[in-house]
């Protein structure tokens, strides 16, 4: 799969429904010895709510249940 088959797809909780980002606005972590995708890292708010609260969610690769056409559902424990 390529990085640009994943832009744009919502990603959403299973066990919640709750959406957490979508990609194009997250980062991809990268094994720098393997080039494997480890994580995504889902930055929160803006310069406006810089300092308050949790800054970005990192979601392991592993956690991820499903990616479909629209959307990337995970099943994270955290």
């Amino acid at each position: 799969m390529r990085i640009s088959e994943l832009s744009g797809k919502e990603i959403i909780h299973l066990e919640t429904g709750k959406r957490l980002g979508v990609v194009g606005h997250t980062d991809l972590l990268f094994n720098e010895e393997t080039g494997e995708v480890e994580s995504l890292i889902i930055p929160h708010g803006s310069i406006v709510s810089w300092g308050k609260g949790k800054k970005e969610t990192i979601i392991d690769w592993k956690d991820i249940e499903t990616i479909g056409q629209d959307m990337i559902l995970i099943h994270a424990q955290k």
